[in-house]
């Protein structure tokens, strides 16, 4: 595919808000041009036939801690990311956040450098860092090793105001408990995107931290406080705070069905719920246990764990994320296709427009959700 136009058929179309039959999207000079009727087709279009598939903009994962064997956590490198972002790219993510697990200072640092030199040298997917600790609460650690864990300090707040300017996009994930108000205020001016998780603070704490900037929240309804009838918590920040959106693990395994919709239902806007896969190294492989920070994950029926059954990463896809909020959960396909590409695109850049997709970032869904492939020029 390298004629200056081509034009796909055959197939839904997606193009990051309306899910449309009977069109055709004609690329020219590799960018999307239009959307035109499928009757309205001449004999001067080079036709690509999507014999049934869903066109649609690559997925966007916030959240990406490993993949084709490998853990970013382990070498954090650009070859571990050349690695990673191809995995994921493999699995339909065009772009992609590779996240760093709690660490030391000095593996953050590194870290960061890989992310900045690929970004800088062009590494496909990779769309900036999102950095998932060591700023939690020991008692929402989920498997993240309690004994790096640590309150943030004026050399940490510098470090990433820097990495901000370096980076298109830098998402931390941070606790109440380990930060102040302060801190999350400065890393907001500063351009980071402030995502409160791994905490059991109140609902009125994660408000104020809301107000000081935070406006995301990780993996929503895990390792957080949780919404009881006298105290909302981080998830009842998290739906009644239309400032902030919150990243969803739709695996049916972190987070039931019938949850999700109701959080769909509940999530006050302009905000919005988006997919993340959480993924881990056996993401693209068919690998049974790897290793984190030298304690064995174990990989079965969908689920990673540690030895003791704690949930350690999701073993999931965006593509069955996208299926499993269509079919089980009853949202439209359209809804559940922009919480995986343009939401989460919009989280990162900042942009109420999506600019139109390049053919790089194109990928093909089976209606079926069997499979997922990019659309190379």
């Amino acid at each position: 595919m390298t004629e200056a136009s081509i034009t796909f058929a055959g197939g839904p179309i997606f193009d990051g808000t309306e899910l449309r039959d009977g069109y055709a999207a004609r690329f020219r000079n590799g960018v999307m041009d239009t959307l035109v009727p499928e009757d309205q087709l001449t004999g001067e279009d080079l036709i690509e036939n999507l014999s049934g598939n869903i066109l649609s903009p690559g997925y966007v994962d916030l959240q990406v801690n490993g993949g084709g064997g490998v853990m970013f956590n382990d070498d954090p490198s650009v070859e571990t990311l050349t690695r990673i972002a191809d995995a994921h790219r493999g699995l339909g993510a065009t772009r992609i956040l590779p996240t760093l697990i709690t660490d030391t200072a000095e593996k953050t640092r590194a870290a960061i450098d890989a992310a900045v030199e690929a970004v800088r040298s062009g590494v496909s997917g990779i769309a900036g860092l999102h950095l998932e600790g060591p700023h939690l609460s020991e008692r929402r650690k989920g498997a993240h090793d309690a004994a790096l864990i640590r309150p943030m300090q004026r050399s940490d707040l510098d470090e990433i105001t820097k990495a901000a300017k370096d980076l298109p996009a830098l998402m931390v994930t941070l606790a109440p408990e380990s930060t102040t108000v302060e801190q999350v205020e400065a890393l907001s001016r500063a351009g980071v995107i402030v995502s409160l998780g791994h905490t059991d603070a109140s609902f009125e704490t994660c408000m104020a931290y809301a107000n000081a900037g935070a406006s995301c929240v990780t993996h929503l309804f895990n390792a957080m406080s949780q919404l009881g009838s006298r105290e909302p918590g981080l998830v009842g920040a998290a739906f009644s705070c239309g400032s902030m959106s919150a990243g969803l693990i739709a695996d049916g395994i972190h987070v039931h069905p019938e949850t999700i919709r109701i959080a769909w239902t509940a999530k006050r806007g302009p905000g919005q719920v988006f997919l993340v896969s959480d993924a881990m190294a056996v993401a693209g492989t068919s690998l049974t246990e790897f290793r984190l920070e030298g304690r064995p994950i174990h990989r079965e029926n969908g689920r990673l764990t540690l030895e003791d059954g704690t949930l350690a990463g999701a073993d999931l896809s965006l593509t069955k994320a996208v299926q499993l909020l269509s079919q089980q959960v009853g949202i439209p396909l359209q809804q559940a296709l922009a919480s995986a590409t343009s939401v989460p695109h919009r989280m990162i850049s900042g942009a109420g427009e999506v600019p139109r997709p390049t053919l790089s970032q194109m990928i093909m869904i089976a209606p079926d959700f069997s499979e997922v492939r990019p659309v190379r020029p």
